[in-house]
């Protein structure tokens, strides 16, 4: 292994030998998503390379004799030109699956093995109101029924008006035992001054934590706490041999003491889109599948810099008016994931004849399938223009509004 001279991120052409069974069907050269600052500079004993890129010499390999492939490029991306074929070729020509599995498979088994592992004990469910949280709920529920018992904490942080709608939902149309706790005074006292995105997120995961400990106390013994983790986070919180790229406050940002049994992460091996369709086949309203997915850390992490309660405001009414516009324009099942940021960037404005000094509103819109590669969505100019004369004309202390054009990567969805 050494450090390339050249870095590779983005769409590079990838030089393959399709006679290997891994590359059936491709052509001798095909775009792939590479994402490497290094490279294996000499293939193994028994090995034999069948792939290049101009900067990077051994780009795959493989010892058919003993079944052993290894890519440097990711095929699971939407970047990837035919990457799931890579994918395809070596589950059905190589490890001759079947491919007889469905969402409704793992359902049914989540469902089985859960009520074996939890038996006639009490969970608790960290309860978002997203979508992997409350998939993992329901989940949950159809497994131990009362024995779960959902907290969800509302840290403030939640977008204009959520806070009652999880509620709604929850309580009334699946009747699954639900503790609100309004905790956004204690959150934000946590958060005050606090301007690292890290820190942002360790802070959040060790209140919960706090929250739910607490609440544990006052309902008797719960062995076992359940959260939404899916699989990107784990990816991106760098556990295994990756560099952390976000921690996430469901994996690894936990603090050392948790005072619970074990912790459940039901949807820990799905990629967003599977965690959507197992809350279809589990019979979560498409409203509540399809909404927009939202961080653990909530607002506190699309306001760069410091948190306060009149800039959780701005963002809140902000980001409601994007999302209205989106939806107005028929774009919101099109889009992926869009949302507003405040940035901490004040800049000179002029409304009427007075001089303005206020803050820089970033709207943030994605094209993904599996949210680890993401294309900046192409928003109509009106739909645009719309949003930011709405945002400067209704929202107060915001004089300018800009748009991302970054994809993923080289940068995150979110901005911190």
């Amino acid at each position: 292994m050494q450090r390339a001279e050249t870095r590779e991120y983005g769409t590079t052409k990838v030089e393959i030998d399709n006679t290997s069974s891994l590359f059936q069907g491709f052509e001798n050269q095909n775009d792939f998503l590479m994402s490497h600052t290094d490279f294996v500079s000499e293939v193994p004993a028994g090995f034999k390379n069948t792939g290049k890129t101009m900067h990077c010499p051994n780009a795959a390999m493989e010892n058919p004799d003993k079944k052993l492939y290894g890519i440097q490029f990711h095929p699971e991306v939407n970047l990837s030109v035919n990457g799931t074929k890579v994918i395809h070729n070596f589950l059905f020509n190589i490890c001759k699956c079947s491919g007889d599995w469905q969402i409704s498979s793992f359902v049914q088994d989540s469902i089985k093995n859960l009520k074996e592992k939890i038996g006639d004990k009490k969970a608790l469910c960290a309860l978002s109101g997203g979508v992997d949280s409350s998939v993992a709920a329901v989940l949950l529920h159809k497994a131990i029924g009362k024995n779960l018992t959902c907290i969800f904490v509302d840290h403030g942080l939640l977008r204009k008006n959520e806070g009652d709608e999880v509620e709604e939902v929850f309580r009334n149309q699946f009747d699954i035992n639900l503790i609100r706790v309004n905790a956004k005074d204690r959150f934000l006292s946590k958060l005050a001054g606090v301007t690292d995105p890290e820190r942002k997120r360790k802070i959040i995961g060790e209140e919960f934590i706090r929250v739910f400990e607490e609440e544990a106390k006052k309902i008797g013994t719960v062995d076992f706490l359940v959260q939404g983790t899916i699989y990107p986070d784990v990816i991106e919180s760098g556990l295994g041999k990756s560099s952390v790229i976000k921690s996430h406050h469901n994996v690894g940002g936990l603090p050392d003491y948790v005072d619970f049994k074990e912790i459940v992460e039901p949807l820990r091996d799905l990629f967003k889109d599977e965690v959507r369709k197992t809350g279809l086949e589990l019979g979560i309203p498409e409203n509540l599948v399809f909404r927009q997915p939202f961080p653990g850390p909530g607002l506190a992490i699309r306001i760069i810099g410091d948190i306060t309660d009149d800039k959780l405001n701005i963002l809140k009414d902000a980001d409601s008016i994007f999302r209205e516009e989106v939806a107005n324009a028929g774009l919101d099942r099109k889009i992926n994931q869009y949302f507003a940021v405040l940035t901490n960037l004040k800049s000179v404005g002029v409304m009427g004849d007075e001089r303005t000094y206020d803050y820089t509103i970033a709207l943030r819109a994605v094209e993904t399938t599996d949210f680890m590669t993401g294309v900046w969505s192409k928003i109509p100019y009106d739909v645009l223009e719309k949003v930011s004369s709405r945002i400067v004309n209704e929202v107060k202390h915001v004089n300018r509004v800009v748009y991302d054009i970054t994809s993923k990567p080289p940068a995150t969805i979110e901005w911190e």
